[in-house]
């Protein structure tokens, strides 16, 4: 599923419209977190859901089998990405990371997003990842985000960005939503103080 946050013109406030289109299948399947089961060394002896994709993205043996250097390899991908508790376990946090060191390595990849002469933020939400177009170039990203959970669900369709509050606080999941900036109802664009890499999703917030 795809996203797309569509502004307007570069003269214009920032970001001022938002859409979000859905163009294919949400994130995988639904997956356990990693298995406790492990080595002395906290590396985890399961074979994850995306092994075999994790395996390709680091140039190892694609069987689909975790092993010992599958592990110590996945383990550094997830550490140079911030993941706190790398355990080298090819989870769903772990293709979220090969997604966008994928999208970061190759902007061809940043497709599907209606754009024009327009500032577009362009969300991802199959990838889970976001960028900015600023009329025919990317001006930021792509980054990794969070999107809304089983439930939650992050709308999608064409929004203008209505309000933005520098220090929101969400009385309803009692949390701070900071640098928000709302586009379809409660649903905002915001920065987080928790993990980007952490499941599950958000409350539909991104």
């Amino acid at each position: 599923m795809r996203a797309i946050f569509a502004g307007r013109s570069r003269a214009a406030l920032p970001v001022a419209a938002v859409a979000l289109a859905a163009l294919g299948a949400a994130l995988g399947p639904a997956v356990a977190p990693a298995s406790a089961a492990g080595r002395a060394d906290g590396c985890s002896t399961d074979t994850g859901p995306y092994q075999k994709t994790v395996e390709t993205h680091l140039k190892l043996t694609a069987d689909g089998v975790q092993s010992a250097a599958d592990c110590a390899a996945i383990r550094t991908l997830q550490t140079r990405n911030g993941m706190e508790g790398a355990n080298g376990y090819a989870g769903p946090e772990t293709w979220r990371m090969v997604q966008y060191e994928q999208a970061r390595a190759d902007p061809a990849r940043l497709t599907g997003c209606r754009h024009g002469d327009l500032l577009a933020v362009c969300v991802d939400l199959r990838r889970q990842i976001l960028w900015v177009w600023d009329g025919d170039h990317v001006a930021f990203g792509p980054v990794p985000i969070r999107t809304g959970k089983s439930g939650y669900e992050t709308r999608t369709g064409q929004h203008r960005i209505y309000e933005r509050v520098e220090k929101q606080w969400s009385d309803l999941y009692e949390g701070p939503m900071p640098f928000s900036q709302f586009f379809d109802g409660g649903q905002a664009l915001h920065a987080s103080y928790r993990n980007i890499w952490e499941e599950p999703g958000s409350h539909g917030c991104v």
